[in-house]
């Protein structure tokens, strides 16, 4: 049976930790970013994030229930850091747009994160919030509510979908990420239009686009048919 977690107040150190850290959930959450970055997931254990802290493993299960229970509150960080300052300008397409580059964005800063987090549904205050929020201007746009949540639903799969893709590529060693983006102009760009003529025929533009993400461009036509749904009359959501 997994342990209680102790409440903020009760659990707050009075000394600092060997490193001088007074540790918090922001701490520990700060701490287990930065083991991220470097070591990835692999790196992150219950051990190491003591030292790292300079206080006893155990420590840990003060905060939270356990690595998982982490990997959750670190999800729902990059989801506070997306929609922090965000406010919204009454053009529904213009918001949605801003918040999903902006989710996007705040994956990829942190890309062995969003690996172990974009798939995960947390259920904490900043990731609600940020559901209320794309719920909110859907509604407030006149989508009906079946609508407003196909719709929101397709929206926030596709920008997690695209942070989790994009953050595997960012997260690769440089030199497979290197090996990877030069296949392009190695391989595609040089076959012969004889055997491939649609490849050879583009190959100037894929070679152009194809080491840059899609989610800008797949993000415009969800909104495309976003905007022609919501024009459309008799639409139901279905």
């Amino acid at each position: 049976m997994a342990k209680p977690v102790v409440p903020e107040e009760a659990r707050r150190r009075r000394r600092p930790t060997k490193n001088g850290a007074v540790l918090s959930e922001q701490v520990i959450i700060e701490t287990a970013l930065r083991m991220l970055r470097e070591h990835g997931s692999a790196g992150l254990t219950v051990r190491r994030l003591g030292i790292a802290l300079g206080a006893d493993p155990s420590t840990l299960y003060r905060y939270f229930r356990g690595i998982d229970d982490l990997t959750l509150a670190i999800g729902d960080v990059l989801v506070g850091r997306a929609v922090a300052g965000w406010k919204a300008t009454g053009d529904w397409r213009s918001d949605l747009r801003d918040l999903g580059l902006r989710i996007h964005a705040a994956y990829l800063g942190h890309p062995q994160a969003a690996v172990l987090t974009a798939s995960r549904v947390s259920g904490r205050a900043h990731e609600v919030a940020a559901d209320e929020t794309i719920l909110g201007v859907l509604r407030t746009a006149g989508f009906p509510d079946a609508g407003a949540v196909r719709i929101y639903h397709a929206f926030i799969d596709q920008a997690l979908a695209f942070s989790a893709l994009d953050a595997a590529s960012l997260a690769l060693p440089v030199t497979a990420r290197e090996s990877d983006e030069e296949v392009w102009q190695a391989t595609y760009a040089r076959l012969p239009a004889a055997t491939h003529p649609h490849i050879a025929a583009t190959a100037h533009l894929l070679v152009a686009r194809m080491n840059d993400s899609a989610y800008p461009a797949a993000l415009e036509m969800l909104l495309d048919s976003a905007a022609a749904q919501l024009g459309r009359a008799g639409f139901a959501g279905s």
